[in-house]
């Protein structure tokens, strides 16, 4: 795991060993959230604090140091309403769940008879059994013109080439892994149980936070952009505070498959 092609924080590339895991061939859904509220009443951070963070892009270029250029504190943002004043897509029980904090994963992940994978894991696992390639299908960032994963198009943050605004996706809509395993890499960074350490964190990825209660994010998103934050690699971890609440945060479940 790791690698010493890119960020520091990615450093050494070294190799480490896991016991036998298994672990979501999908983010948790908004329909799989959905689900779990219904039956526990659970009610998520976002919703207890009455906000959450919403990226909007900027009317043109500005200083990339700043994430809160672009991140906001929005009233009702949560779960169910990640966008609130936008219409929910047709599609949004298929979207990976946002606007989660690490002890919303965590309630879920046990519910479910599950837990949160630790950062070898969720690595060894996006990896694909591919050893030392850049991303999780090879080298080539789009092999043969396809895309294989939502992250930005443009120029980040204010120049999005699809158009409309940036968001995720509904699940699988990317080809699967080596494991079989979808969204990996892009579309909403997903939660580890492991601590971060380092001090170096991508700006694009989240608001200005506590850098004393940091847990690893694994995978990208949908915001990162090649030219700013090329972290939609196996490889590529950031720290977030485990009370954040963003529009590009997710998480998938791990399990236990073997004696400890």
């Amino acid at each position: 795991m790791g690698s010493n092609r890119h960020y520091p924080e990615e450093r050494p590339e070294r190799t480490v060993s896991v016991a036998e895991f298994a672990i979501d061939v999908f983010p948790v859904r908004n329909s799989d959230f959905a689900e779990f509220v219904e039956a526990t009443q659970h009610v998520t951070v976002a919703e207890r604090q009455g906000y959450s963070h919403v990226f909007q892009m900027t009317p043109g270029p500005v200083p990339l140091n700043n994430p809160d250029l672009w991140w906001k504190a929005v009233p009702g943002a949560c779960w169910h309403n990640p966008h609130p004043g936008n219409e929910l897509p047709g599609d949004f029980d298929q979207h990976p769940v946002v606007h989660v904090a690490l002890e919303d994963a965590k309630a879920y992940a046990n519910w479910a008879g599950g837990r949160l994978p630790s950062e070898p894991e969720w690595e060894f696992a996006a990896r694909g059994g591919l050893l030392n390639s850049q991303f999780a299908w090879g080298d080539e960032f789009a092999p043969n013109g396809q895309r294989m994963a939502q992250v930005w198009q443009g120029s980040f943050p204010w120049f999005y080439a699809p158009g409309g605004s940036p968001g995720s996706v509904a699940v699988g809509q990317f080809p699967p892994n080596g494991h079989g395993l979808y969204d990996m890499i892009g579309n909403v960074w997903e939660w580890t149980q492991s601590s971060f350490s380092q001090p170096a964190t991508c700006c694009s990825c989240s608001p200005q936070q506590d850098a004393n209660t940091l847990f690893t994010l694994k995978g990208g998103s949908h915001l990162c952009a090649a030219e700013y934050c090329l972290r939609y690699r196996p490889a590529a971890r950031i720290g977030v505070a485990g009370a954040s609440s963003t529009s590009h945060i997710g998480f998938r479940c791990a399990y236990d498959t073997s004696p400890k």
